[in-house]
């Protein structure tokens, strides 16, 4: 018997247990691009500006945290339950938050980045998991969007704190401005140039104490316009030891920074109290023989009926002597093999994409395009909004257009927008138009792969396996996002920014192929459907 289109939903009790879990994706939002604000920060206090290697391994330390978190998920979520893992994570997120504030060395620094990637592995493994098992069919691409909603919050809050905690800061240029006399100045911009309003203009976004300190490690610096290529590049590197040593001596690089980490302890030790409040998933309970308290915990869901039928639906998908244990062979069954493949190549296709760069290197990226660090700063709030916009497209239409159409819209769009882009960067286009580009690309992919991969993910996998095979899934998205994020120096030095950005196109254009061919359409369907027409 059917009994979804009777079925009166307690939507208050869906949307509250949801939104609990979802936190979990509102610290992995905010623990994974807050770095990207404090960047210009903490890498001249830990004296990291000019080792690749360094400012790497402080970009990817959580990351490698996540693959150990995934891995822990995918080890303990089938036998002890998604409820307290998530738990384990709030006080992880707490530890974490608290501890990078206070770092006092690089190494302290790191170890307590990488406590909360642990966190972030583990969130991003269990948080959309359990909300894929408490919701109804009809609703749970929505409700599974929402974990997605809450990391784009979490990545917007982090823009936002970074950019209202961190002082102004003047260009390297402003710099060299007021400490240049007016021969020298008039001398290199004409005599036409106002260099009683530029002068003004840089004092008042200039710490003087922090100023001084730079006219006493330097001097002979010199106001330049780079005549070539090789005067240019020399000429950036010196810009990058001024602020350095400039920023060093501000608020920004002594305590700003530890702010920006620091006051994420709130929403972490907010996650970890509410988290004991919430039920255990009923999927999980059914899968260890634990029927009374599922069908009450589905019974509020849904009622009665709902409730019976749903651990019946459940019951069929799980062999009696499968209950109660964990069977990682099962993942080696050719079927299973399959479905896991795509899912792997989602994951990996949703971070070599190559829009976490943006987040991550956002100062890179930016500075390529002619912006300073302050013009940065804003423009990393304005991508933040662009992102939070587009998921709510995302949240209205994956339940109606489906989750396929979506994912060609998103590997399409910017397989497209990136050849444009690379175009902008060889061709040394500066400014609005590269911002514009930039955030067309994050609204292409807030409103499809970066929501509509983790609906997949959530989706595609049986009930008795699907702790472990979630973690593959998650695991193998932390690494490729490891890989992405430690690479992309590398890649920027190697291929420049407008070679890099074109790979990411390629591979872009390859995922609209593969999504196109092999991705199957989920909507509407209960997860037990979807597993018979999967793997039956």
């Amino acid at each position: 018997m059917d009994v979804g289109s009777s079925t009166h939903y307690n939507m208050r009790f869906i949307w509250i247990t949801c939104l609990v879990a979802a936190m979990g994706g509102l610290l992995f939002g905010y623990d994974w691009v807050v770095i990207g604000g404090a960047k210009p920060f903490y890498e001249p206090f830990f004296n990291i500006s000019s080792e690749p290697w360094s400012r790497g391994f402080a970009m990817s330390s959580a990351l490698i945290g996540c693959l150990f978190g995934a891995v822990v998920a995918g080890l303990f979520s089938d036998r002890f339950g998604r409820k307290w893992l998530l738990v384990f994570a709030g006080m992880l997120f707490t530890a974490s938050a608290i501890g990078t504030a206070y770092a006092w060395d690089f190494l302290s620094f790191n170890t307590f980045r990488w406590l909360g990637g642990v966190g972030i592995g583990l969130a991003s493994n269990l948080s959309p998991m359990y909300i894929a098992e408490i919701s109804p069919a009809h609703a749970r691409g929505k409700f599974v969007s929402i974990n997605q909603l809450t990391i784009v919050l979490g990545i917007l809050a982090a823009q936002l704190m970074n950019w209202a905690i961190a002082d102004p800061v003047p260009t390297a240029d402003q710099l060299r401005l007021l400490m240049s006399d007016d021969a020298e100045v008039l001398t290199v911009y004409g005599h036409d140039y106002d260099l009683a309003a530029e002068r003004r203009k840089a004092s008042a976004v200039t710490d003087l104490q922090a100023l001084e300190h730079v006219k006493q490690c330097f001097t002979g610096v010199a106001v330049t316009i780079p005549a070539n290529e090789t005067r240019e590049k020399l000429k950036a590197a010196e810009d990058q030891q001024l602020l350095d040593t400039y920023l060093i001596k501000t608020w920004n690089g002594q305590l700003g920074w530890r702010w920006m980490f620091g006051i994420e302890a709130i929403p972490a030790a907010l996650f970890f109290l509410l988290m004991f409040f919430v039920p255990e998933s009923p999927r999980w309970l059914v899968k260890y023989g634990h029927d009374a308290k599922a069908t009450r915990i589905l019974a509020r869901v849904g009622g009665n009926a709902y409730a019976e039928q749903e651990v019946a639906n459940v019951k069929q998908t799980l062999a009696t002597e499968e209950i109660g244990r964990v069977r990682f062979r099962d993942l080696l069954e050719p079927k299973l093999l399959r479905i896991i493949g795509l899912v792997v190549f989602l994951v990996v296709l949703q971070q070599w994409c190559g829009i976490n760069v943006i987040f991550n290197y956002a100062q890179d990226i930016f500075s390529e395009a002619g912006y300073g660090v302050s013009d940065i700063m804003w423009n990393i709030v304005i991508t933040g909004i662009v992102n939070l916009l587009f998921t709510f497209v995302a949240i209205y239409t994956v339940d109606r257009f489906g989750r396929k159409t979506l994912m060609l819209i998103g590997a399409g769009g910017l397989a497209c927008i990136y050849g444009i882009l690379g175009a902008g960067y060889y061709l040394d286009v500066k400014g609005t138009y590269m911002l514009v580009l930039v955030v067309s690309a994050i609204a292409f992919y807030a409103m499809s792969l970066a929501p509509v991969t983790w609906v997949l993910v959530s989706e595609l996998f049986p009930n008795r396996i699907r702790g472990a095979a979630m973690s593959i899934a998650v695991f193998s998205l932390w690494a490729s996002c490891t890989l992405l994020t430690f690479t992309f120096p590398f890649l920027q030095k190697d291929l420049g920014a407008h070679g890099t950005f074109w790979l990411y196109g390629s591979i872009c254009a390859i995922g609209f192929l593969v999504i196109w061919d092999k991705l199957p359409e989920t909507k509407g369907k209960s997860l037990e459907q979807i597993e018979h027409e999967l793997v039956d």
